[in-house]
């Protein structure tokens, strides 16, 4: 398995991945794929990585920007997304180790995600710093700063998510 950059020849994959991954979960409004669709036609998709396995797409994480009231480069962690019958292998960490580890080499501030404390806690996320997000409840709003400034307040996502900047 090799964790690499989408390309143009990917978008469908990622497309049909997305909503297959998202299908069965009850938290989804079933717009993930569209989403991405939208974060990409905006360029808001700053980075955007495929698991690749045996020449095949099993994966892929999109990472945006975020406006939080602290200083520095914030982005937004998700949509994630691994075929189902590959949930489990730690595809999705790769991915999102790989990611983190990109955005840390481009001098990022932080990252944040609004979803399961006892998953994104594995990789430094935490639930505790006074992030908020609309009516999301508290416990599910996580922060991961690479550096000194803590990453507080309101978290506003890119406009792909349907709700503006």
């Amino acid at each position: 398995m090799r964790i690499r950059p989408e390309t143009a020849a990917d978008i469908d994959t990622i497309r049909a991945l997305t909503e297959a991954a998202f299908a069965p979960m009850t938290f989804s409004d079933g717009d993930e794929q569209e989403v991405i669709d939208r974060l990409r036609a905006d360029g808001d998709l700053t980075l955007s990585l495929v698991a690749e396995d045996a020449g095949a797409v099993a994966g892929h994480v999109a990472f945006s920007p975020v406006t939080l009231g602290v200083p520095g480069e914030w982005f937004a962690l998700g949509p994630i997304a691994v075929w189902p019958e590959r949930q489990g292998a730690g595809l999705g960490r790769h991915l999102i180790e790989a990611g983190l580890d990109a955005l840390r080499a481009r001098n990022a501030a932080g990252c944040v995600l609004t979803g399961n404390p006892a998953l994104y806690g594995r990789f430094g996320f935490r639930n505790d710093l006074g992030l908020t997000h609309r009516t999301t409840p508290e416990w599910a709003v996580q922060g991961l700063a690479f550096g000194s400034v803590r990453p507080t307040g309101e978290i506003r996502f890119a406009a792909g998510f349907g709700e503006g900047v």
